[in-house]
């Protein structure tokens, strides 16, 4: 049995750990190479690191945190936010990054996902899917629209059509963000979590809704979930990594363990 992986997400706004809700009302809570650190010995299988405004602010991602926050850490570090170009991507794996996570600018220039592939792997492409519920209509069938630019602008894309499209790119793994339980706490969105699993054949990251460990484990079994990944209930210390994968083991849901 191939085990689940909890993955601690980082929300990076101006060199600082943020936290949001729904992607608004971002509040700064600490530093983050020490949030990586502090995640890393509590025994997290990866690490995601999203620059959150360096899409709509049309700038580079912050190269000097991601390449302090991999010289912390000694697993899997995956980055998005501003990578625009394989020279983006070149410059992000430099810096330590094993993976890097496109969002806007695969929306904008599709071919990325297959030039990443091809000149670094599909294992180090990951798309990132910000994602809105709306109506089951003609243009989204699927009733799931993708969102870009940090959820500022509607792209019309049907969200189900889009995770087959990349994965057909090339992109090695789905990171799936829901936007209306984003920060909520209340639980992922495990339909969508489970219509996009059910119809990829690449790993997906249920991202959005984490606010106690039973979330982790509804969405890693009835959402098909590879992944779970999470911020609030680790960023605000409701839980460690340890107790999370310790629930989860109760549950007999298979999870790496630190020791």
């Amino acid at each position: 049995m191939i085990s689940k992986r909890i993955i601690p997400c980082l929300d990076v706004r101006a060199g600082k750990l943020t936290k949001g809700i729904k992607f608004q009302g971002n509040v700064d809570i600490g530093d983050p190479v020490e949030a990586a650190r502090e995640y890393y010995e509590q025994g997290a299988d990866e690490i995601v690191f999203y620059d959150i405004t360096a899409s709509s602010d049309k700038r580079d991602i912050m190269i000097d945190v991601v390449r302090r926050v991999a010289e912390t850490i000694f697993i899997p570090f995956s980055v998005g936010g501003g990578i625009r170009n394989l020279d983006d991507m070149r410059r992000v794996i430099g810096a330590g990054a094993e993976k890097v996570s496109f969002n806007s600018a695969a929306v904008s220039d599709p071919k990325i996902l297959s030039q990443g592939a091809s000149a670094f792997g599909s294992q180090c492409v990951v798309l990132g899917m910000d994602v809105k519920k709306g109506d089951v209509c003609k243009q989204t069938p699927s009733g799931y629209e993708i969102v870009i630019e940090g959820g500022r602008i509607c792209t019309g894309i049907d969200a189900l059509w889009w995770a087959r499209e990349a994965e057909r790119l090339g992109a090695g793994e789905i990171c799936l963000n829901s936007i209306d339980a984003d920060g909520m706490q209340n639980g992922y969105e495990i339909h969508l979590t489970a219509l996009i699993s059910e119809n990829v054949r690449i790993p997906v990251i249920a991202s959005g809704g984490a606010g106690k460990p039973e979330h982790l484990a509804d969405v890693l079994t009835s959402g098909k979930a590879d992944a779970a990944l999470i911020a609030s209930m680790v960023h605000y210390r409701t839980y460690t990594i340890a107790q999370i994968k310790q629930f989860l083991r109760d549950r007999q849901i298979q999870t790496r363990m630190l020791w």
